[in-house]
């Protein structure tokens, strides 16, 4: 895998129109003693501590859930979110580097956040991420067509 990204689009609208074309709903979360409805393109990455999942959003907020990592894993979409690690889960529209040649690999967001890929996960991860660029460069020859 090369370090080489598709420039992703970033700016709200443009986030958006990506979220609505790939079918991005909104995860209601439980959120003191009621539920949350977040739009699921906004979600940067997750991680896992436990029985509780911290959100991490594009506006710099953060969110705790008492969730486990794995139970929100399976209400999102799987061709938009890679499991970088057990504790790690990542949005790959926000995904800006890799650096598949150093130890530990690690993977930049665009929140300027690094986390890192395990290497029983990497070849995985990584045919993902080419899957996902692959669909995002489809949506814009589709678009620009």
């Amino acid at each position: 895998m090369n370090s080489q990204f598709t420039t992703l689009p970033l700016a709200f609208n443009e986030l958006e129109a990506v979220a609505r074309q790939l079918q991005m709903a909104e995860l209601t979360l439980p959120f003191w003693g009621y539920r949350k409805p977040m739009p699921i393109h906004r979600i940067v990455r997750l991680e896992g501590e436990g029985n509780y999942t911290h959100f991490y959003f594009n506006d710099g907020t953060k969110l705790i859930v008492s969730l486990t990592l794995k139970r929100i894993e399976s209400r999102l979409p799987a061709n938009v979110f890679a499991r970088s690690h057990k504790k790690n889960l990542i949005n790959l529209l926000y995904l800006r580097e890799i650096r598949p040649k150093r130890h530990p690999y690690m993977v930049g967001l665009s929140n300027g956040d690094y986390v890192e890929v395990s290497r029983r996960k990497a070849a995985q991860f990584y045919q993902q991420v080419e899957t996902f660029q692959q669909e995002m460069n489809l949506l814009r020859n589709i678009a620009v067509a």
